[in-house]
This record gives structure tokens, C-alpha cells and sequence, in this order.
């Protein structure tokens, strides 16, 4: 090395993209929303489109943006949209300008996806981090379920099925993380070691997509 040589003594350091997957009732709202808590200025929540009603409390904007049939066609034909997917006859999508939006700003951008819409992400934008989230059981798993009482026990028994068969696709994520009922702050604890992990890496790229 030449005396003269410029040497960087700084690390690498962009701002990631982590999706959060799991059968439904599992939590992932809850978690996300739990990490951005935690540290509001350094992550962004993508408010996922959808065409589905409200359940009760859920609130347009911050939930998600419940659109019509007609706007969700317009947004998929002006190619707005990341992903989108059928999900229990209604249609759901992430938008791309808020993930390009909050990359540019510097922050980590955290979205919730369906096991489904996450295969699609992780073909698009290899770089994504992806964690499975789980409960500790298929019985907590009715019980969260029954709980939210949107649902008829037919309903309950598709969801049921379904995440039976999303389960098998957990060797396709990059991290499994159980929530646990009581104990979601060690849910949260553990994806943010995984972001910190990531922003640490040697050889990180920018999210581009």
C-alpha cells in the first residue's frame, strides 16, 4: 500500500428492507408496529391497500388503505403496486413509492406480507430480509383466531388450513421468530438484533428495485 493511499476507516451502512410473514392472527401488525415503537425514527411502516372492510377498530391510513375494486384496478394498472395478491376473495397490495420514499429518507422500511406476496418480494428485491413469524402452537393459533371474532368457524377452519399449509414454507424465509402471547417485547427484541445484525454486514447493497 502506497503511503499516499486513501484508506476509508467507515463501514457500509444502508437502511433495510425487512418483511414480516406468518399465518394469519399471528401477530405481525402487532410486532411491526411494536419495532417502530421502539425506535420511531430510524424504521417506516408500508400501509398495505386492500380491498377488504374494516374490522371493528381498525382505522383507514394507519391500518391499512381500504380502497375500492375500482381504485385497487387503477393502482395495479399504473403499476403502483410491489405485490399484490388475492387473500380470502379480497385483493392486497404493498404500494412502491412508500418503500422508495422512506429508503431515500434513510430509514428501515418494515412491511407485512402474506406468505404468498412474500415469495413474489423476495424475486423482485432479493436483498429483502424476511422473517417468519409463528405462534408457539396451532392451538394458540385458533385461540388468537376465535378471539378476533370476525370470523365464522368455517372461516376459522379455511385460516386454519391455510396456515398449515404456509408452515411448510418456512425453510424460505431467512429468520423464524415465535410471539409468544405474554411475551411479545422478545418477539420485537429479536427482530431488531436481526435489522442491527444486517446493518452491520461487510458487503450490503442498496435496496433497488
Amino acid at each position: 500500500m502506497s503511503p499516499n493511499e486513501t484508506v476509508s476507516f467507515s463501514c457500509p451502512d444502508y437502511p433495510v428492507l425487512v418483511l414480516i410473514s406468518g399465518p394469519s392472527a399471528v401477530g405481525k401488525d402487532t410486532i411491526a408496529r411494536g419495532v417502530i415503537a421502539r425506535r420511531p425514527d430510524e424504521f417506516f411502516f408500508v400501509v398495505t391497500a386492500t380491498t377488504r372492510e374494516p374490522r371493528n377498530g381498525e382505522i383507514d391510513g394507519y391500518d391499512y388503505n381500504f380502497v375500492s375494486h375500482d381504485e385497487f384496478a387503477r393502482m395495479i394498472d399504473d403499476n403502483e403496486l410491489l405485490e399484490y395478491a388475492v387473500v380470502y376473495r379480497d385483493y392486497k397490495g404493498v404500494p412502491k413509492q412508500q418503500i422508495i420514499d422512506a429508503l431515500a429518507s434513510g430509514k428501515n422500511v418494515i412491511m407485512r406480507v402474506d406468505v404468498q406476496g412474500a415469495a413474489t418480494v423476495r424475486e423482485i428485491i432479493p436483498d429483502v430480509i424476511t422473517v417468519f413469524l409463528t405462534p408457539p402452537s396451532e392451538e394458540e393459533l385458533v385461540r388468537r383466531l376465535t378471539a378476533r371474532k370476525s370470523e365464522s368457524d368455517q372461516g376459522i377452519k379455511l385460516r386454519l388450513a391455510t396456515a398449515r399449509d404456509e408452515m411448510k414454507h418456512l425453510p424460505d424465509f431467512d429468520y423464524c421468530v415465535v410471539n409468544v402471547r405474554d411475551d411479545q417485547d422478545g418477539a420485537i427484541d429479536k427482530i431488531l438484533s436481526i435489522v442491527d445484525a444486517a446493518r452491520c454486514r461487510v458487503h450490503q447493497k442498496p435496496i433497488i428495485f
